[in-house]
């Protein structure tokens, strides 16, 4: 679930930025995956209520390295996509 909001983000975030906003992009792309991040923690929260306790603490941090390299790898491509 995770893997597939940075996918999401990540393309989303492509769109957005564009060459003429250098300086305002890093706020942007955190802001906006911060964003996305708890979004997915919030659903995966309500999808591990029927999970033991002990797996519900590895929820806030389960998943995060591929929700963040699918989002700078699909931002990237994106934006090279339109931009090129």
């Amino acid at each position: 679930m995770r893997a597939l909001t940075g996918v999401i983000c990540g393309v989303i975030l492509g769109f957005i930025l564009n060459p003429s906003n250098y300086s305002a992009s890093m706020p942007i792309i955190i802001a906006l995956g911060l964003f996305f991040y708890i979004m997915s923690y919030v659903i995966a929260k309500r999808i591990g209520l029927r999970v033991k306790t002990e797996d519900r603490k590895k929820i806030p941090t389960n998943g995060i390295f591929p929700f963040i390299f699918l989002l700078l790898m699909f931002m990237i491509v994106t934006y090279t996509g339109l931009h090129a």
